[in-house]
């Protein structure tokens, strides 16, 4: 029987890119549900690029933190004690946690899992908030037309993989940009993109385009910003619209980028540029859930993780995102304890 707890700690800000010293590993005592809480057995534990932000002192839509504070994040796994009707021991559920071997999570605020429908991974991927951004951000914000051309930077991630596929089921040529030939050749071999582009391969992203879209960009999907978005501004259609999902390539800048001044390219298309969040539609989340988890299920939408093994590796997993080692998802297995 364990008694001990591994967990992550935020442990410095970072000036720039992030590194080992913003991370501490500790050990202490397995933590007690309260009335209406669940302690939960991480399987998998997620790691996602709007992290960085919560690393700054700064105000932004995701609460900052304080040094000191469990690194939190979404997790996957089973209930070991219950202090709720709403759950029994042996459940598997996936909620916002920490990084740990055990986290204590709200029941209210918790979503069971079916491992007949897809393994635990999916569930911080495709099936969690990743798949949720995916389907909000690309039929709400960029409400793509049967024929529409969509692009979407960031096109191998977590989102904009299922951004493309939902595209395609939604009758558009999709054209995704990834960083490694791997990549596309996943995007356009399995998940069905029309065309792809390794940004690190080519020099002139608009000439790119104009091969993989010659008919122009309807609908931009955009996780990364910088040079990529640069160059989709100059393609937009009469009336596109572009969904801010993420902007990556800032994300461990110090001070505003300063670049060609794109805006001018929006007036004589009328193109709509709008940021998402994806709680904003968290009265809505069931319903895409109960979809997402039918295109899963039947195989109209593919998905994949990639699993860094060892909650002592989670760090690793984090920093991994900002030189785009992950394929799909990026979630990390925990190997901890087996029994409480």
């Amino acid at each position: 029987m364990s008694h001990s707890n591994r967990e992550w700690v935020f442990a410095q800000r970072p000036s720039g890119e992030p590194d080992m010293d913003s991370f501490e590993l500790r050990e202490g005592e397995v933590p007690e549900p309260r009335s209406g809480e669940l302690l939960v057995r991480v399987h998998y534990l997620s790691v996602d690029p709007y992290m960085r932000g919560r690393m700054r002192d700064t105000e932004s839509y995701a609460e900052p933190w304080n040094i000191g504070d469990p690194m939190e994040g979404a997790v996957v796994g089973e209930v070991t004690e219950s202090d709720s009707n709403a759950y029994d021991e042996g459940d598997l559920v996936t909620g916002m946690g920490t990084w740990a071997d055990y986290s204590v999570l709200d029941a209210d605020s918790v979503t069971p899992v079916d491992p007949s429908v897809a393994d635990l991974p999916a569930y911080l991927g495709v099936l969690g908030m990743p798949g949720r951004t995916a389907y909000f951000g690309l039929l709400e914000v960029g409400e793509p037309k049967p024929g529409d051309t969509v692009v979407v930077s960031g096109a191998a991630g977590a989102v904009g993989s299922v951004v493309g596929q939902i595209a395609n089921l939604n009758g558009c040529h999709t054209v995704g940009f990834a960083g490694s030939d791997e990549k596309v050749e996943w995007l356009t071999e399995d998940l069905g993109f029309d065309a792809a582009i390794n940004y690190k391969a080519v020099d002139d992203y608009g000439a790119a385009l104009d091969e993989a879209a010659p008919q122009g960009v309807d609908v931009y999907f955009d996780n990364v910003g910088g040079p990529i978005t640069d160059a989709v501004f100059t393609k937009l259609n009469l009336d596109a619209r572009v969904a801010v999902c993420g902007q990556i390539a800032h994300y461990n800048d110090e001070g505003v980028p300063t670049g060609p001044r794109k805006l001018p390219q929006l007036i004589p298309v009328r193109a709509k540029v709008q940021g998402l969040l994806v709680h904003d539609y968290i009265s809505r989340f069931e319903t895409a859930d109960e979809q997402l988890g039918k295109w899963v299920a039947s195989g109209e939408i593919k998905h994949r993780e990639s699993v860094v093994e060892g909650l002592e590796n989670a760090p690793n997993a984090f920093l991994g995102l900002f030189s785009g080692e992950n394929i799909g998802k990026q979630v990390v297995a925990v190997s901890g304890p087996v029994d409480r």
